[in-house]
């Protein structure tokens, strides 16, 4: 290649190294590279040429070319002349020091160069720069820096110069004035420094191994001593640092007398710098170097400066590390290897140091002390040793810090003394309380956001620290066993430590289970020797009451239990056994549960039945009554946590029950009655449990026990009742009274049955009567104590629960029922209606529930005021959500709360209900609770309706459940509840509707039982109503409705017809209910029931439609006219054609009532036909439009003709109603055909002007909406899919897609409705002949469609089209004329094989067809040359043959055309036409005149044009004549796949060379002629191309190419706006070589 191209090339890349595009300047930059790889000597010289002759180049020019230098030196060094290394240093040196400002990136872009060459020829570099580092002179910055460069990247080649550089610096140093000069020398002696103590590490591998230290210590002294006195007192701050930095280095190559002399004075100047300076790092690196070197030479002064240097490193160790600022956790470590370092030569001076620093309360100063404590314990830990105790006692003061961030501190230096030994010293244990009491803490309190401190450590940063901390000691640190176990167990029982019990449980359960499985001695505890240690009995119970409360503290439950396993020996030797079996059981039921799953009552139940069998297994009394005192003594610690001190005493009631020692119970009563806090509710009811528990064994002993205490000071109002009750005034009497009146129920409840009966009315109900402070118990209430009434009624209700028990096995008369249940209902009349504030409502229900069952049975009116009060009490409450006043007597209750008493209240409620009905299981015992329910079913609230149906389905549930028939009795109320219920189906309150489909289901049911079907017998239609309750999940209105239709279809089957009076007209009041949801359903189940037994209601009918005629007035909802609408006309169907005529003159559009209305009439198939042939028959001969001309407008606007518009909408309507089908069926092709022209003439068509209104009527739309309704009718499901899945009926609507549209419908209907076709052709041909333009390209549309399915042959409709298309060819509208070309092209898709047959009428339409003349868009040419790349496929050669090199001339003018379409169509057709010129010379030639064409266009931005170029470079492939590209073509150009292009044209260059050199020269002409192509892809491509063809092409062919022309445009592209261009044509000049 000519050396001038290169240069040229080079020039350019050179020209363009500065191009704005940064993607464009790193492939100039690689070009270069590649060239100067190739060429280093004469790229070099043109590098440099080009700076010396650009004497003003812009700086960032400049660097970019010096870079290149360095980058072409750094890789081919060893192959540039030695002339040229001489040339590049004087270069080089020339551009670094040729300003005498310092501009640092093009000096150092030329300092880089000589460095890198300095890696090869330090000899040379030296000689350069050290002429320009003459004794004397000060020497350019870059001189100086280049200097320090080559010490660093050249160790070995430049530390034997350094002596004399050294030599000449040092008188420089005065010379410097400038802070930027003394910057620079300092650096470079401390990079020196650097170089020569690498040097000496590394002599083994040094060319001068005789190099000693002293070497350099006078220099090195001579310049400290510079740097040292003058320029470390500089004021500018960057300087100090370099100057402190070079320092350090320089000490450890200073004689040591000289160090020696210089410590006191070197030490406090660092010192001093921490003050002057923000970066502290350099400075402490640079201390830390100092310090080495004087500890390694055995200073003596060092001590003299021992106290400055600890004050100044403590303050840095003190300081905040900030861990996302490196410099910042650097000096932090540096600053602590300078303690380590004076540790090991002052170990008790800084101890002591660090130690009293710990006693200053600063908290940045103890966290600095602790980090420097915990380094030395971890890194000096022999210096260590004897200072251990020491240590322990110091570090109890910033124990007891209160800042988080230092006990932080504090647990790490614990975690590293325990790894040392320091635990197991006397005092250790103070540290492992510190670990737990930390692993104790609550959560941090927060109120409001606060301010943000990184170094913020919040309580449960430092709980969790302490957690692991306490885990790592359990399992990693070994001999700390026997400091842990068993001592860790004092911690369980104090009430401070309850948060970190589950960490203290896992870590004893490490412990005792390795000690257990190891055997050790040390796994028995002896309680009488471990003084601290709490009792086995009170590890129990403490573990216990754990259990019950599983997931408080951070879940302690499970870790307590499994605790409780592994010290089942220590706790009791026979308890081993009995844990193994039952604890993992209750530990598998907590791993299944979670806070809110666990069933409460029955885990606190499996707990006591634990304790139970535990006791007896224990089977020591004198064991049990130790516990039973332990746990009453331990009872006051769980003061704060009541739920817990309930279950406590439910523990001692337990444990009470296993005593056989009835003295000791009787004291242990006496202590619970005397010490329980009876103000506190929870505390009562916990108190009460427990005396029941033990009542079950001691009755006798409990009631006399709570009758003397009953009788005892505590009840008189007299002082001695304070001094009884250890003076805690604050108990009420009336409280005391309350537990006691609780205590009586729940020895009722738990005493043995066969001795309760007869002590109720004696022992228990009279106690209770005598506290409750009545006359007679039920005539005068005397209290007014809220807490006295809830203990009265629980009460009450646990003896009528233990009385249901025991009647069960003994008859009993309970005489003071009603006058018990009167009391209670007062008490509910009582409570205040509008909220609930106490649980007296819920405990009230659910006492009378329980005394209902109890014989004497009540009155009818007793019942009936009964359940009045309770019903409207529950049911009237507001809402669960709402949130009452706040009154200044009561607190309000937390939603959880409120919540949980809601709940209850309706519970109890339904247990009453279920209770009375119990009493009475008929229809009469039902309807009597029923009709207090009834009315608030039609509740305008949401929560009253939800609770009557709720309760409703719960007592139908039960009626069902508890059904006997005895003998065939009528369910006489079956229509009234069925009336009431089924409305509710549709209820706009989701729980109402499921509830009321179970209210139905179990309605059948039960009268499926009273017709006498047996219990487990299962109705096929009722149970379909189950599954409804998913489809009324979802509020969509269809399915409400569908739902209630199925509902009705069921009960008509199931409903005796004497019933079906009652319920329709029930149904009749349902249309005005108070939720018009409800009312739509009402309507709904009406017209179903009508339609299926509306045969037996003849007499009825006159009434009925009475009633309807009524309520139709009064009905405002829309839809429920419109269902009422449907009645009558499923009633009466005489006058439609009155009706048709009423509506076709309704004011369009249609309201919601007409279009019913339109829509009822499709029902009878009869009436339906003869309406369509009506309508079709008037859309044939009215007007379908007027142009009217708009006043301010040019041209005309088409206003739809106001009867056809109505008629199609009514039609639409008609349709909508799926029995019209039968109608739509029969006359399908016609109306197939009138709407597919209608809505040809209805497109852009305005609606008429008459009313605001009409004009809003998409007229397209309802014609679109009609044929879609008629397509669904006719079945055609797999059309309608096909034209949903493309978006067809908005296509056609509109003016733009239209054509689109009807294609789409054409093909749809081609594909999935062929049969249909022949019909439809022939009503739709008379339309071709229109004068509506638009209709015309409708029907030539869809029949330019048809044409590309081969069912019209099949059908034989292939002459008739092709006869249209041919007629059309000529039509004035250009439109058509484009849709029948299309039409002919389909052929070729449709039916090839009767392309031959049309031969001759086809190429003459395709040949005329692209030459049409008025053809705006070339729309019609486009067809054509698609059309003609269809046929070509499929005509013989006969046919073709002499017309090949016509139409190929014809296309290739098209190629470049700016139309995407046309490019990718005429790609297309040159592909097709390969087929007919193979073999043929003349079309080889043509092939290879477009070839270049279309390589480039396979980067078109169009991705369709690629796949075009793609397809026809593959099927012309053969033809190019080289098998190589043939392949090539073939294999990697597929459509779908992806192409490399730079590797495919890379390829595609070495054949065309190897098999077409002579074609060269015409080839690289073509490529360039596309260097001025319109596409910047085809520009590069074109760029791409030259400069494969460059790189591949050998010496002998290079004559084939005019190297000048491609130099000129590859230098034309590299200032080509687009980067990609740019960044191609760089590229290609890589190939320049």
């Amino acid at each position: 290649m000519d050396g001038t191209d290169v240069e040229q090339v080079t020039l350019a890349l050179l020209d363009a190294a500065n191009d704005k595009d940064s993607e464009v300047q790193e492939q100039v930059r690689k070009s270069m590279l590649t060239l100067g790889k190739q060429q280093p000597d004469r790229v070099l010289a043109m590098c440099q040429d080009y700076v010396l002759k650009h004497p003003k180049l812009v700086v960032s020019h400049r660097v970019v070319i010096l870079q290149t230098i360095e980058l072409i030196v750094g890789c081919r060094i060893d192959e540039i002349s030695p002339p040229k290394i001489k040339s590049i240093i004087s270069l080089a040196s020339d551009e670094m020091t040729r300003s005498k400002d310092v501009i640092p990136d093009w000096q150092q872009a030329a300092s880089n160069i000589l460095v890198a060459v300095g890696n090869k020829h330090i000899n040379d570099i030296m000689e350069e720069i050290l002429s320009k580092f003459q004794p004397g002179i000060l020497p350019h910055f870059f001189v100086v820096q280049t200097l320090a460069s080559l010490s660093d990247s050249n160790v070995y080649g430049m530390v034997p110069f350094l002596n004399a550089i050294l030599g000449t610096m040092l008188p420089m140093l005065s010379m410097a004035k400038q802070d930027n000069m003394k910057w620079v020398f300092s650096s470079a002696l401390c990079h020196f420094s650097n170089s020569i103590l690498e040097y000496l590490a590394n002599l083994d591998k040094a060319p001068d191994p005789t190099v000693r230290k002293d070497t350099f210590s006078s220099e090195i002294f001579a310049a400290f001593d510079m740097l040292f006195n003058n320029w470390l007192q500089s004021r500018e701050p960057k300087l100090r640092l370099t100057v402190a930095d070079a320092l350090g280095s320089m000490c450890h190559l200073m004689a040591s007398d000289k160090l020696e002399e210089q410590i006191p004075k070197l030490i406090p100047a660092i010192l001093s710098m921490y003050k002057k300076n923000n970066e502290h790092y350099i400075i402490s690196k640079s201390l830390c170097q100092v310090l080495d070197a004087s500890v390694n030479m055995g200073s003596r002064v060092l001590e003299t400066q021992l106290e400055s240097l600890l004050l100044a490193l403590h303050q840095q160790v003190s300081a905040p590390v900030d861990y996302s600022n490196p410099p910042t956790v650097k000096n932090h470590n540096e600053v602590l290897r300078c303690f380590s370092l004076l540790a090991n030569s002052f170990p008790d001076r800084l101890v002591m140091f660090v130690l009293q620093k710990l006693e200053n309360s600063n908290e940045r100063s103890r966290v600095g002390s602790l980090a420097v404590l915990r380094h030395l314990i971890n890194s000096t830990s022999s210096t260590m040793e004897s200072k251990k105790l020491l240590i322990l006692a110091s570090i109890r003061q910033p124990m007891a810090d209160h800042s988080n961030k230092v006990k932080k501190h504090v647990v790490q230096v614990i975690s590293a003394m325990a790894h040392h030994g320091y635990l197991e010293l006397e005092g250790g244990e103070l540290l492992v309380r510190f670990i737990v009491q930390h692993c104790a803490l609550h959560d941090t309190y927060q109120r409001g956001p606060r301010p943000t401190d990184p170094e913020e450590v919040t309580n449960e940063a430092l709980r969790t620290m302490c957690d692991n901390t306490l885990h790592l000691l359990t399992t990693t640190v070994g001999r700390l066993a026997d400091v842990l176990w068993p001592k860790l167990l004092y911690y369980l029982t104090p009430s401070q430590y309850s948060n970190a019990t589950t960490p203290l449980c896992k870590s004893l359960i490490v412990l005792g289970k390795k000690k257990k499985a190891n055997s050790e001695p040390s796994f028995n505890i002896d309680f009488t020797q471990e003084v601290n240690l709490p009792s086995p009995q009170t590890l129990m119970i403490r573990l216990l009451v754990n259990a019950a409360f599983p997931f408080n503290s951070r879940g302690h439950g499970a870790p307590s239990l499994s605790l409780l396993q592994v010290l089942s020996v220590n706790i009791h030797p026979n308890t081993e056994l009995l844990w193994e079996k039952e604890i993992p059981l209750l530990l598998s039921v907590l791993d299944e549960s979670t806070a809110e799953s666990l069933d409460k009552k029955q885990w606190d139940e499996k707990l006591l039945k634990l304790l139970s069998k535990t006791l007896a297994t224990i089977d020591d009394d004198k064991w049990v009554c130790q516990l039973a005192a332990e746990a009453t003594r331990y009872l006051s610690t769980y003061n704060n946590l009541l739920e817990e001190k309930s279950f406590l005493y439910r523990c001692i009631g337990m444990t009470l029950q296993q005593s056989f020692n009835k003295e000791v119970v009787k004291k242990h009563l006496q202590e619970i009655l005397l010490t329980a806090r009876h103000s506190d509710a929870v505390e009562r009811e916990g108190v009460a449990m427990g005396i029941g528990l033990c009542a079950n064994s001691h009755l006798e002993g409990t009631l006399a026990k709570l009758d003397e205490f009953g009788k005892s000071d505590a009840f008189k109002k007299s002082p001695s009742i304070f001094n009884l009750l250890k003076e805690r005034n604050d108990v009420e009497v009336e409280k005391v009274k309350s537990t006691l009146i609780l205590c009586y129920g729940q020895v009722a409840l738990n005493a043995p049955p066969e001795t309760i009966l007869n002590r109720i009315d004696q022992d228990i109900l009279r106690c209770i009567s005598k506290h409750f402070n009545t006359k007679v118990l039920g005539i005068k209430v005397e209290t007014k104590d809220l807490t006295m009434k809830l203990s009265l009624i629980q009460s009450v209700g646990l003896i009528a629960k233990a009385i249901s028990v025991c009647v069960k096995k003994q008859g009993y008369i309970f005489s003071r029922k009603q006058e018990l249940i009167t009391v209670m209902l007062d008490f509910i009349k009582a409570e205040p209606a509008d909220s609930l504030r106490t649980p007296v409502r819920p405990l009230v229900m659910t006492t009378c529930a329980n005394l209902i069952p109890l014989e004497p049975a009540l009155s009818e009116n007793e019942n009936f005021d009964l359940l009045k009060v309770c019903v409207n009490s529950a049911f009237s409450l507001p809402p669960e959500t709402h949130t009452p006043e706040r009154t200044k007597e009561e607190e309000t209750l937390d939603p959880k709360q409120r919540k949980v008493l809601y709940k209850d209240t309706l519970a109890a409620l339904q247990e009453l209900l279920k209770s009375i009905l119990a009493k009475d299981p008929t229809p009469d015992g039902l309807q009597s609770v029923f009709k207090h329910i009834e009315s608030w079913l039609n509740s305008a609230q949401d929560h009253e309706r939800e609770r009557a149906v709720m309760a409703t389905a719960h007592i139908l549930a039960y009626y069902l459940d508890n059904l006997t028939v005895k003998n065939m009795v009528s369910f006489h109320n079956l229509g009234a509840l069925l009336g009431r219920l089924s409305p509710r189906c549709s209820d706009p309150y989701p729980a109402v509707r499921i509830a009321a489909i179970d209210c139905i289901y179990t309605l059948l049911y039960i009268q499926l039982r009273y017709e006498g079907f047996s219990l487990d017998y299962k109705d096929d239609a009722v149970e379909s109503l189950p599954p409804l309750k998913k489809q009324l999940e979802n509020p969509d209105h269809s399915a409400l409705y569908k739902a209630c239709s199925d509902l009705t279809k069921v009960m008509s089957k199931r409903l005796p017809q004497q019933q079906l009076t009652t319920l329709v007209f029930m149904l009749f009041e349902g249309l005005v209910d108070s939720q018009t949801n409800c009312c739509r359903a009402s309507s709904v189940i009406l017209n179903t029931m009508l339609k299926n037994r509306g045969g037996g209601l003849q007499d009825l009918v006159p009434e009925m439609l009475e009633v309807l005629h009524v309520r139709l007035q009064s009905i405002t909802e829309e839809q429920v006219r419109v269902a009422v609408a449907q009645t009558v006309l499923i009633l009466a169907s005489q006058h439609l054609q009155t009706v048709i005529n009423t509506l076709v003159n309704q004011p369009l559009p249609y309201d919601s009532w007409t279009s019913e209305m339109w829509m009822a009439l499709g029902a009878d198939p009869i009436v339906a036909k003869q309406i369509i042939e009506m309508v079709m028959e008037k859309l044939l001969i009215l007007a379908p439009y007027v142009d009217k001309k708009e006043s301010m407008r040019v041209g005309t606007t088409k206003v739809a003709n106001n009867q056809p518009l109505a008629m199609t909408c009514g039609l639409k309507e008609l349709l909508l109603n799926g029995q019209s089908q039968e109608a739509a069926v029969s006359l399908f092709p016609q109306l197939f055909s009138c709407l597919t022209v209608r809505l040809g003439a209805s497109v852009g068509v305005l609606g008429p002007k008459d009313t605001k209104h009409t004009a809003s009527v998409h007229v397209a739309g309802v014609a679109a909406d009609a044929l879609r309704i008629l397509l669904a009718r006719a079945q055609l499901d797999e059309v309608m899919k096909r034209l949903d899945e493309d978006n067809a009926w908005d296509a056609m609507k509109e003016p733009k897609t239209h054509i689109e549209g009807v294609t789409l419908l054409a093909r749809a209907m081609a594909k999935h409705a062929g049969p249909r076709l022949p019909a439809i052709v022939e009503c739709l041909c008379p339309s071709l002949n229109n004068i509506y333009e638009c209709q015309r390209i409708t029907v030539t549309a869809f029949f330019s469609e048809l044409l590309n399915h081969h069912v019209v042959t099949e059908l034989m409709l292939i002459d008739v089209l092709m006869n249209n298309m041919m007629e059309r060819i000529s039509d004035p509208c250009c439109t058509v004329r484009m849709l029948a070309v299309r039409g002919l092209g389909n052929i070729a898709v449709g039916s090839p094989e009767k392309v031959n047959k049309y031969a001759k009428e086809l190429l003459a339409a395709m040949s005329s067809g692209m030459e049409e003349k008025d053809d705006p868009g070339k729309l019609i040419t486009l067809e054509a040359m698609s059309g003609l790349s269809k046929v070509l496929l499929y005509l013989d050669k006969k046919n073709v043959h002499l017309l090949v090199v016509y139409i190929f001339m014809k296309i290739k003018p098209f190629l470049e055309s700016e139309s995407d379409d046309i490019r990718c169509a005429s790609i297309h057709l040159m592909g097709n036409l390969s087929k007919f010129g193979s073999g043929e010379p003349v079309f080889k030639d043509q092939i290879h005149n477009v070839l270049v064409s279309l390589l480039l266009h396979l980067v078109d931005p169009n991705p369709q044009v690629v796949k075009a170029c793609k397809y026809a470079m593959r099927v012309c492939a053969p033809v190019v004549g080289s098998e190589q590209i043939t392949a090539m073509f073939q294999n990697h150009l597929h459509e779908d796949k992806s192409l490399h292009y730079g590797e495919f044209i890379n390829d595609l260059t070495k054949y065309l060379i190897q098999d077409f050199p002579g074609m060269l020269n015409f080839y690289h002409i073509s490529v360039i002629q596309f260097f001025k192509s319109n596409w910047p892809e085809v520009r590069a491509g074109a760029a791409m191309f030259i400069g494969f063809l460059l790189g591949n092409i050998q010496e002998e062919h290079l004559s084939h190419l005019n190297m000048g022309t491609i130099t000129k445009g590859l230098v034309m592209l590299l200032q080509d706006s687009d980067p990609v261009v740019r960044v191609k044509a760089a590229e290609a000049m890589g190939h320049f070589h």
